[in-house]
């Protein structure tokens, strides 16, 4: 466990106003963390959101965002690798199993709705959710055994917004289609491909300079991704912003 200081915890959520009263139960979300690798360099995707956005506007990030009902009411073409569910069953929460698999797939979705890139296999796929039209009408079914789980954060109290966030990697061939022009929500702008060195650099939010570290250190050691790695998981515990491992 790694202590962190007051100082640290405030620039993980930079730019947020402190909300006064009961602070917020942090909401599932999940991010996907999309590399791929050429040459020597490994090559992440990011993009800026919008000015607009209340939310860390203008900020460099990976596609993201809530689990939302529908998604644990999808069918899949592979279920989590066993190591992978292991983990996301595991510290504070200890959600389901069930609810590994929505938060896993709610990765996937935001991926195709914010960036257009459909992770899963060729093949025939219906659902009656809105959400996941996208993939019935390209003929993608999500697949889950290509996630590694990579890291796990959950917002600091008193902040406008709270999440429990688990951050998934995956590398571009795992994308069935990649559809011109980006996702249908178009909640990210000038998406990039940058090596991981140089997007640690860019204008992101300090947490995710983190993950970038945590992730760039594991696949120093471990350059396929195998399964069932060590996943850091950062909160605050005691007024202190600690650093566990799952």
């Amino acid at each position: 466990m790694e202590g962190m200081t007051k100082a640290d915890v405030d620039k993980l959520d930079k730019g947020l106003a402190v909300r006064s009263g009961r602070a917020l139960r942090p909401r599932d979300a999940a991010t996907l963390i999309l590399l791929d690798r050429q040459g020597k360099d490994v090559l992440v995707l990011m993009g800026r959101r919008h000015a607009r956005h209340a939310f860390m506007p203008g900020k460099y990030v990976f596609p993201g965002g809530r689990t939302d009902p529908a998604d644990s009411r999808i069918a899949v073409g592979a279920p989590l690798r066993g190591e992978e569910e292991k983990k996301l069953v595991a510290g504070p929460g200890r959600a389901s199993a069930a609810r590994a698999r929505a938060i896993a797939l709610s990765a996937i979705r935001e991926t195709y709705e914010e960036v257009g890139l459909l992770i899963g296999r060729k093949g025939a796929f219906s659902t009656a959710k809105r959400d996941w039209q996208g993939f019935a009408e390209h003929g993608v079914i999500p697949s889950l055994d290509v996630l590694r789980f990579v890291a796990r954060a959950i917002t600091p109290p008193n902040r406008v917004r709270r999440f429990d966030t688990r951050f998934f990697s995956a590398w571009r061939h795992d994308v069935a289609v990649e559809l011109p022009g980006g996702g249908p929500t178009n909640e990210l702008e000038e998406l990039v491909w940058l090596p991981l060195a140089d997007a640690r650099k860019a204008d992101i939010p300090d947490i995710t300079g983190m993950i970038l570290e945590e992730l760039e250190g594991r696949l120093a050691d471990d350059p396929l991704l195998r399964p069932g790695g060590a996943v850091p998981f950062f909160r605050l515990v005691r007024n202190r912003f600690v650093r566990e491992v799952l």
